[in-house]
């Protein structure tokens, strides 16, 4: 975890003066009720890297990369990094139940209204369709987004390409991406001794 004390409430992150613990979680929650499917990425790279300024693109790219990794949702692996930097142990608490609170008491509503309505009422499954071809539509703008700041040379455009084909097109797992095309574009991007 971080070196940042959690209970001091004037430690945050560099550049970032003064978050406090309730900021955290009032700036997730909100996130968590706002977004919308698989367009969270977008609210967050809007939200931390636009508004709040809590983070620059590049270290955005940087904690999504890990997010990626890891298991779990990428909300809330992002939310706990980002907490954690802003404020340790604390700020990495306050911001995942911020993110996870309003979609899970929206999900348990939604499946009690769902189980109930689905069948008789076509229009639930209309919008339901809807919501997700917004959704999709979010994923690609930040894909657009991301890819623009990140694909700068050849060799980015390479790594990213076989990793889309390797998990598209070979049908393989983003696990058995991560092990077998991380290693490769680690050793690509390594420092050389003509580079320090």
């Amino acid at each position: 975890m971080s070196d940042v004390a959690p209970d001091d409430s004037t430690d945050a992150a560099p550049g970032v003066p003064g978050v406090s613990v309730a900021r955290i979680f009032t700036a997730f929650l909100t996130i968590g009720a706002t977004s919308l499917g698989g367009g969270v990425v977008g609210y967050l790279r809007s939200s931390l890297v636009g508004s709040l300024k809590w983070l620059d693109d590049e270290s955005f790219v940087e904690l999504l990369s890990i997010c990626q990794s890891l298991p779990g949702l990428n909300a809330s692996n992002m939310a706990i990094l980002v907490g954690d930097r802003l404020r340790g142990g604390a700020g990495a608490a306050a911001a995942l139940v911020g993110i996870c609170l309003p979609g899970g008491l929206i999900m348990v509503a939604a499946a009690m209204a769902y189980s109930s309505a689905h069948k008789d009422y076509p229009l639930v499954n209309a919008v339901l369709h809807g919501v997700s071809a917004g959704a999709v539509g979010m994923v690609l703008y930040v894909t657009v987004e991301l890819a623009r700041k990140t694909i700068r040379q050849a060799p980015d455009a390479v790594f990213a390409a076989v990793t889309l084909a390797f998990v598209n097109v070979l049908h393989e797992s983003v696990l058995l991406a991560v092990v077998t095309i991380g290693p490769l574009a680690t050793l690509w991007f390594r420092p050389r001794k003509d580079d320090r």
